[in-house]
């Protein structure tokens, strides 16, 4: 099979998973889908973790789950879109998910698998199977050798 392309699949499906996953949970957090608690009830969590500005944050954070969540799996500024993804996975850890590792017991581990691959993502790039291939080229997508190393 032709390298690129194998690359290219593997990618969109990480991309996928983790765009889908970003975007259920964004939700949550914009809409209230899935039972979530929406922008006001978002914010009240925030406040009371004492996190500074918390409609403010809960925006951002919202909207890079979600927003983050679409380009990753559409393959759009992939790279770029990685930075707010990570850092707002970042954030979750160190307020919310700090006092253990399981998410069973609230810890990190969701957060920290999300953050870690969109690092990976903005490190290799969305692959040949992404809107950034088909706009700006080869020069966005994963190089050859560094996959197939």
């Amino acid at each position: 099979m032709n390298r690129p392309i194998v690359n290219g699949m593997g990618l969109l499906l990480i991309r996928g998973i983790v765009g889908i996953v970003l975007m259920m949970h964004g939700s949550q957090k914009l809409f209230g889908a899935f039972g979530g608690p929406g922008l006001e009830g978002f914010a009240g969590f925030l406040e009371s973790i004492a996190v500074p500005l918390p409609m403010v944050s809960a925006i951002l954070a919202a909207c890079a789950e979600f927003f983050g969540g679409l380009a990753l799996v559409l393959g759009l500024l992939t790279r770029i879109v990685a930075i707010p993804v990570a850092f707002t996975m970042f954030v979750a850890i160190v307020k919310v998910h700090n006092e253990a590792f399981f998410i069973k017991e609230s810890g990190m581990e969701y957060a920290l698998t999300l953050g870690l691959v969109v690092v990976g993502l903005a490190l290799t790039g969305p692959g040949c199977l992404s809107i950034d291939h088909l706009i700006f080229g080869r020069r966005t997508s994963t190089s050859e050798g560094a996959v197939q190393g």
